[in-house]
């Protein structure tokens, strides 16, 4: 391996470097040598984390070699020991008098990157060198534990109290062996990832956890996620010492982020109700111990419980602490806009002050509170949830532990805390628990709780914080940072070394191009105004036609956010963009979900791989998973569109209060301390989520691509300044759509004819094998997704490869409602409603329709019968049986299909609730739904399952999952219960809680109806063509047949609503009628009439002559709401033939309609709300 100097030290690296390359590592090797911290951009493909790795080794073992040196010249009196070298060619620290002298003070290096699955990849680069270093990594319980008594535990925390317990009682035969394992040569000096870590635990019985934490002491490396860092909890907790350390941040990009979250806090009523629950239970059990002793006298804590060493009195003491604070947090009234109210961060100490929690107190409640904790976790039998009681206990040593000294004035004591801000505002999720019925706790049962927020605004002091310990350096690196400028800013902390490297590429690898119009002539743009401007979507997915047809292989595509994304996309759908793009590029959607994500990418990169295809489209979010952790090289992304400028949500509080507290600081200006105004950290916040989405296209030295920047707004000086450096001097603003898409087709010709063919490695993941690329299924391999498989591939691989993770595939899931078992039961009631689009304005509101066979599910929605939500022609399945039985059911036309279909189901959640659960508690479930069979009885059902089953948002899917045993008659309270307590409901409808004999005979006398009305075909609809079937197909009319809803009436509610809604917005205007439909479509959501109601005639009411449309609304009321509605138009109007009129109101329109105006019924509702 080549041998360089620079700055007096050697480095041995792999290979000849680049002049880029060389850069980096002179700047890595001053900030070292001149004790000064660094922020370094290099992008990605420049071999930033091998300079990294290389010049920070080859600094220390030169700072080594120095100490060695300055220890000879000392013995030899200050001779010479080289006559031919002098002493000061080793460099300062064998002259320096301050330099240490002991080989202990060399100092350590703290590498720390973003995720685990990051670091494996550095550990992995750290292998190509020639140094070999004693290295560790530092990860949680959850991933490194393997005593499966631990594991078993859903919860996070419960594993950490039951790890403790047992380390304390030495009852953990893995941990006993820790002393006897740690110093084994080939452990000590192997250099092992989490991974190899849990591999070396399994096969030597030693834990992998405590075995981390005690090579850490001899380590002259240590890895690990950066919140380790900068979370002081997790600091304490892993006992990291950071003296004379050098502190390495890669993936820098997102320490912002991270330092403002990790001295932050959102403290719930949820949290407060689960710990006033946990430790009434507690106090509960204490007082029946005490009164079953024969005498006060007689009764001892610690023969109660082995353990506990509190007494009932400290145990009341807590409950009264988290009742005085859940009543300070209610107490306070919010303002009409509910928009909540904010106090400055030391507010916090007077808050907590009213639960009588202090500087003096706060030692006592924390221990107290986690002994509690500690104690219940261990305890055999159901599971109670402590999470609520933990989190409070880390709040209050996160705010105590940055208190100001005490003596302190008010003015010191406000300036320490003027990064911080409280805000206090209603809890408007729909994650709720049961109320707590003693009278102690009564005060949540009252009103609507108030959430807590405790907000950081500054990245600065946790920085500063790390300079408080007395690093050598710190160094901030990544492949976007830019703009750099606005970066060090926010860091609040001198970097005296920078550097934005160009890239290794050539121009002619390169080509960015600003479209300002698409090839209609209509400006380009997705500011908040014109987001959602018919034409402007238009004009865009015809660029998006024209670029596909374009940009080879595989193309990428990403949105500011979700929300424009999926109204995007489902105007493409609707208007036809998303079929001509279809035709050239398949298309693909990001999914928030892990588990779904997996599939889609696996699409994505299969359709790619496809010699027989034109490659695929890629649809994403910046700031998404896509943008972030994914590795699009070579024909995975020849092209990168990027849609508009991802601004935060501007009025989202947090981001308010943000830019209210730097434009305060520009105003204050604090001397020798520069801080960006509100409005440029909102920009560049936009301009970073753009960089990073950027990277995605250039991913090494061969590759090659196009960047096209579909917004007006890139012409802007300062929006193309903030770029990285390494693509501004290839931009160029287009005037004329036609000369961008020429100059691209050349670039593309060009590179392929003189850029050497990417290398595809076969897919490996039958020889379980880790590969560097995203898969090609050419090769006979069946596919899977990552998380399924035992590989490791760095093209897919986001945080779940480790082996803790795998085991609980349920964890690599985000806590999306259809994720899980519950979403099978979703999906089955999905795919047998009808293949007709909705005529009834109701349906309409809804939008999304759920059609198992339908092209036009609404964008970024699961399907059952496809990947994503566009065509995502995947020709693969998945293994069923590798996913734990989680299944998507496709109902074809057979019904006969789906009893077996539902049996599978259950039997596929029943291993799903067996794997996921400890036994305990699948146990109890079980037994539940036993008692349940017999006794009929729903509300001793919910008492027993809710607790084991909501405690972990994982878990909450399997509650939803129980849904299909519940008996037509209760599966409404079963879905509201589900709703209350998770977010997300089971999918109920009013035909679920109908008997098997009912839906029967329904469907027979639907079936006689039809027979009987249908006319001659002269004289139906299209005359009796194929308008009612779907898609005219003459094979579904099956499916239509077997509808429980009778297509013509379906027909006539379409011809009146039509009708009706362009007389509504005739007569009230476009705002209120929009105002009136949103109430409509809740109403279609919750069933909550009265608060419809009032809505719609506060409305319809302000003139007389509006009263009639009032009438005409009472066919979009549900049956059990008409009764209530009729007398409510009886007392309106005084006529008591209202009812009679609404309910004839339809034919007579269906009569005098035209043939045509119910194919547009559809069509004029989605436009309204477009």
């Amino acid at each position: 391996m080549p041998l360089i100097k620079l700055r007096g030290v050697s480095v041995d690296f792999p290979f000849t470097p680049y002049p880029c390359q060389e850069d980096y590592m002179n700047k890595v090797i001053e900030c070292l040598q001149n004790k000064v911290n660094g922020v370094l951009e290099s992008p990605t493909g420049t071999g930033k984390t091998l300079c990294l790795l290389c010049s920070a080794l080859g600094w220390r073992e030169h700072f080594k070699d120095t100490i060695s040196a300055r220890k000879i010249a000392e013995r030899m009196g200050g001779a010479e020991l080289f006559p031919d070298r002098a002493m000061s060619s080793w460099g300062t620290a064998a002259t320096d008098g301050d330099t240490p002298t002991y080989y202990t003070d060399i100092p350590k290096i703290i590498y720390a990157s973003r995720t685990h699955s990051q670091l494996t990849q550095v550990i992995s680069e750290l292998k190509n060198t020639s140094y070999r270093p004693k290295i560790c990594v530092l990860g949680s319980r959850e991933q490194l534990c393997i005593n499966q008594e631990v594991m078993r535990h859903e919860s996070n925390h419960i594993k950490v109290h039951m790890c403790r317990a047992k380390v304390s009682s030495r009852s953990c035969v893995f941990y006993n062996n820790v002393d006897e394992k740690s110093t084994d040569k080939e452990i000590m000096n192997s250099i092992l990832d989490v991974e190899d870590l849990v591999k070396t635990g399994k096969k030597q019985r030693v834990c992998p956890y405590y075995l981390s934490r005690t090579l850490k002491q001899h380590a002259d490396v240590i890895f690990m996620p950066y919140n380790y860092l900068l979370d002081p909890k997790s600091r304490r907790a892993h006992n990291i010492e950071l003296k004379g350390a050098v502190v390495i941040f890669d993936e820098a990009h997102n320490v912002e982020k991270m330092c403002e979250e990790s001295t932050s806090f959102d403290l719930t009523p949820y949290d407060l109700i689960s710990a006033i629950e946990a430790v009434d239970r507690l106090l509960r059990e204490q007082a029946s111990d005490i009164s079953k002793a024969d005498s006060a006298e007689d009764f001892n804590v610690e023969s109660l419980n082995s353990g506990l060493k509190l007494d009932i009195t400290t145990i009341a003491k807590i409950k009264q602490v988290l009742m005085d604070l859940e009543s300070s947090i209610n107490g306070f009234e919010m303002p009409a806009n509910n928009q909540g109210i904010t106090k400055p961060g030391s507010f916090i100490y007077e808050l907590f002050q009213t639960a009588h929690v202090n500087s003096e107190t706060k030692t006592a409640v924390v221990e107290a509170m986690e002994q509690i904790t500690g104690y219940l976790a261990g305890r055999p039998g159901v599971f109670l949830n402590t999470s609520g009681l933990q989190k409070v206990a880390d709040i209050i040593q996160l705010v105590f532990g940055a208190e100001p000294p005490e003596g302190s004035k008010k003015s010191q004591m406000e300036n320490s805390m003027k990064e911080f801000k409280v805000h206090i505002h209603p809890d408007t999720s729909n994650f709720k628990k049961k109320q707590v019925t003693d009278v102690w706790a009564s005060s949540s049962t009252k009103k609507q709780g108030n959430v807590l927020s405790y907000w950081c605004f500054s990245p600065g002091f946790s920085m500063q914080e790390l300079l408080r310990q007395e690093v050598r350096s710190i160094i901030l690196t990544s492949g976007t940072l830019s703009p750099l400028s606005s970066f060090t800013c926010e860091m609040q902390i001198p970097f005296p070394v920078s550097l934005e490297n160009p890239h290794v590429i050539q121009r002619d690898q390169i080509f960015v191009s600003v479209i300002e119009k698409g090839p209609d002539g209509v400006q380009l743009s997705t500011a908040f105004n014109r987001r959602f401007v018919p034409e402007n979507m238009s004009s865009m997915g015809n660029t998006l036609v024209n670029l596909a047809r374009v940009v080879p292989h595989g193309l990428l595509v990403f949105f500011p956010s979700y929300p424009v994304m999926d109204k995007t996309l489902e105007f493409w759908r609707a208007n036809g963009h998303a079929d001509r793009i279809e035709n050239v590029k398949p298309m693909f959607v990001e999914t928030r979900g892990k588990g779904t994500f997996t599939e889609v990418i696996d699409g994505y990169y299969d359709k790619v791989n496809d010699p027989n295809s034109n490659g695929g489209s890629f649809f994403a979010v910046c700031r998404g998973k896509a943008s972030e952790g994914l590795d699009f090289a070579d024909t995975y992304g020849r092209g990168v569109v990027i849609t508009g400028l991802p601004f935060p949500p501007r009025m989202d509080p947090r981001v308010v209060l943000k830019m209210q507290y730097l434009d305060e600081m520009c105003k204050n200006k604090i001397s020798g301390v520069k801080y960006l105004s509100g409005q440029e950290w909102y920009r560049q916040q936009a301009s970073r989520a753009v960089n990073q989405a950027i990277g995605r296209v250039i991913r090494h030295r061969e590759d090659y691509g196009a960047i096209f920047l579909c917004d007006h707004r890139f012409k802007g000086t300062e929006a193309r300044n903030q770029l990285p450096s390494w693509v501004r001097p290839y931009v160029k603003i287009y005037d004329g759509f036609g000369t961008m898409v020429r100059d691209a087709a050349q670039f593309f010709r060009t590179a392929q004819k003189t850029r050497p063919v990417p290398v595809r490695k076969e897919k490996e993941a039958c020889k379980n094998q880790a590969v560097t690329g995203p898969l090609h299924t050419g090769s006979g391999c069946p596919a899977k997704s990552v998380w399924l498989s035992d590989t490791s591939q760095k093209a897919k691989t986001l945080d779940s490869h480790v082996p803790s993770l795998k085991r609980r595939k349920l964890d690599s899931e985000e806590h999306s409602g259809r994720d899980g078992a519950a979403r099978l039961c979703i999906q089955y009631e999905m795919e047998m409603t009808s293949n007709r689009k909705p005529v009834s304005l109701l349906d309409a509101l809804d939008d999304t329709t759920n059609k198992g066979e339908r092209e036009d599910t609404m964008a970024g929605e699961e399907r059952a019968s496809r990947l994503s939500t566009l065509s995502l022609q995947h020709d693969k399945r998945l293994d069923d049986e590798s996913r734990g039985g989680k299944r998507k059911i496709k109902v074809v036309q057979e019904r006969k299909t789906v009893a077996s279909c539902t049996a599978k189901t259950g039997k596929a959640f029943m291993m799903e609730l067996r794997r996921c659960l400890s036994h305990e508690n699948f146990k109890l479930i079980m037994e539940a739904l036993q008692s349940y069979k017999t006794s009929d009885d729903l509300s001793d059902l919910l008492a027993n399952v809710t607790e084991p089953l909501i405690q972990d948002h994982n878990t909450h899917c399997l509650l939803r999952g129980l849904y299909q045993f519940i008996r037509p008659h209760h599966k409404k309270e079963f879905d509201e219960r589900c709703l209350e307590l998770t977010g997300e409901g089971c999918g109920y409808k009013q035909e679920h809680s109908l008997s098997r004999e009912e839906r029967d005979a329904l469907r027979l006398n639907t079936a006689k109806s039809e027979m009987s009305s249908v006319n001659p075909p002269s004289e139906q609809l299209n005359q009796g063509g194929s308008y009612l079937l779907s898609g005219g197909d003459s094979n579904s009319r099956v499916n239509v047949r077997s509808e429980v809803q009778k297509p013509q009436t379906s027909i006539k509610e379409g011809l009146s609503c039509s009708s009706l809604l362009s007389d509504i917005k005739l007569a009230i205007g476009a705002e209120k009628t929009k105002q009136m439909f949103l109430a409509l479509q809740a109403y279609k959501t919750s069933n909550n009439y009265e608060q419809m109601v009032s809505t719609v005639v506060s409305l319809l009411t302000e003139r007389d002559e509006d009263i009639a449309l009032l009438e005409r609304l009472s066919v979009l009321i549900r049956p059990q709401h008409r009764k209530q509605f009729s007398e409510l138009l009886k007392s309106l109007t005084g006529n008591d033939s209202v009812a009679n009129q609404d309910s004839d109101m339809g034919s007579s329109q269906l009569n005098q309609a035209s043939p045509l105006s119910a194919g547009k019924t559809q069509s004029k509702i989605s436009s309204f709300f477009s």
